[in-house]
């Protein structure tokens, strides 16, 4: 009877401590969602969090502008948190928050279009993020990976002069993806590879 207990036991302690890192690594992603700086104190990225995540960046971070890019869920349902699964909406929480929120719908044209014609939700982008009053600002979709991270890759280029090359290197070492992040992907070509500097395009703009 005493071995049994104790294989149990040695069973139950080994599952804990297995069991606990995962645990973890859960609450974590989900709270959290993939949180990350573009630019420290002024641009942020992530997925979508929990409210309990979610009002801790806002107010940690001193957010004043939200950008939401899921085209399917304008409004997202958040989940209060790790352990309680009721939920509250997006727009509610900034509202109590006073942080302005942006439904952006990330679009692709026709590859006849190409080049010479964007996605317009590029454009709608750009208008917030050269208002330096929207700043700090966090932007996010879902996994905070695809979306989240072509609109960062225009930032990047447009804001911070990176090649095509050096944006797209962060989107695969964040998680989009090797086999996404290709010329294969209409997302890559005409948010990333096609993408054109307004600068050089000979178009006005300040740095935010």
């Amino acid at each position: 009877m005493a071995k049994s207990v104790r294989a149990a036991f040695i069973t139950g302690m080994a599952i804990l401590v297995l069991a606990a890192p995962l645990l973890y690594w859960r609450y974590q992603l989900t709270t959290s969602k993939r949180l990350r700086e573009v630019v420290p104190g002024r641009f942020l990225r992530s997925g979508q969090m929990t409210v309990t995540g979610f009002e801790d960046t806002l107010e940690r971070q001193h957010i004043r502008t939200v950008i939401n890019v899921q085209n399917e869920f304008p409004d997202p349902d958040l989940r209060l948190s790790f352990l309680d699964g009721r939920t509250e909406k997006e727009t509610e929480v900034c509202r109590r928050h006073g942080v302005k929120y942006i439904l952006l719908e990330p679009d692709l044209v026709s590859r006849r279009s190409i080049p010479g014609k964007q996605p317009e939700v590029i454009a709608q982008f750009l208008e917030i993020m050269d208002d330096p009053a929207n700043y700090p600002v966090l932007i996010h979709c879902k996994a905070g990976l695809h979306r989240t991270g072509c609109l960062v890759a225009v930032y990047r280029m447009e804001y911070q002069g990176w090649s095509a090359a050096e944006a797209i290197k962060e989107m695969k070492d964040l998680g989009f993806g090797a086999m996404a992040c290709t010329s294969a992907n209409d997302y890559i070509v005409q948010y990333v590879l096609m993408y054109e500097r307004r600068a050089r395009r000979g178009v006005a703009r300040s740095d935010p």
